[in-house]
């Protein structure tokens, strides 16, 4: 039972929607949950194609990818209409018998939910590393360490250049050290003038 490789794209035929996804080796399915059509693309059943196998793939993802791939069903069968790509306009499907189809569908949710699993995995370790960097506590940590000064100056400093601290007297000017006001200090009168 190969698992399904995407990217998985939606169809519509009709009122019916449709998945479409891609197999490793080749093969493109589609499926409305209850039957699957199936081509391999190795065999190249496309009609009236004029470019290998490799080439039809790709340019039926680009197809899938930009929504302009078109799907119709007939009695035991599926087209997929690429109305863009001369070369290769058309691609067979052929309906697969039940038991094939039920394991194919059965390959298909076992292959999505890994693939949702990996994807929720990723999402979490990314969420993580995101909250971890940009965590608000941590940011004003890192901040403040950027602008406020070393906290114990003499545990950094080396022997030979230990300065003596110098202290703050109250009442000091800020802006001329050693200056000290002789009045005590006191506010704007406005009515002076």
């Amino acid at each position: 039972m190969a698992e399904p490789a995407g990217p998985f794209h939606l169809l519509r035929a009709g009122p019916g929607r449709f998945l479409c996804y891609c197999r490793p080796g080749g093969a493109v399915c589609v499926t409305d949950a209850m039957e699957v059509w199936a081509a391999d693309l190795g065999d190249c059943p496309a009609f009236g194609c004029q470019c290998p196998p490799e080439e039809h793939s790709a340019m039926l993802r680009a197809a899938l990818g930009r929504g302009t791939a078109e799907l119709s069903l007939g009695p035991g069968s599926a087209t997929l209409r690429l109305p863009e790509e001369p070369r290769c306009p058309a691609l067979a499907l052929a309906q697969l018998p039940p038991a094939e189809a039920r394991r194919q569908l059965q390959a298909l949710v076992f292959g999505m939910a890994g693939c949702i699993e990996t994807l929720e995995r990723r999402l979490e370790a990314a969420v993580e590393t995101l909250a971890t960097s940009c965590s608000p506590q941590k940011n004003s940590a890192r901040s403040q360490q950027l602008f406020l000064p070393d906290p114990s100056p003499r545990k950094n400093r080396t022997a030979g250049s230990a300065l003596p601290a110098k202290r703050k007297v109250p009442g000091e000017s800020l802006i001329n050290p050693g200056f000290k006001s002789k009045k005590a200090p006191s506010g704007v009168n406005f009515e002076d003038s």
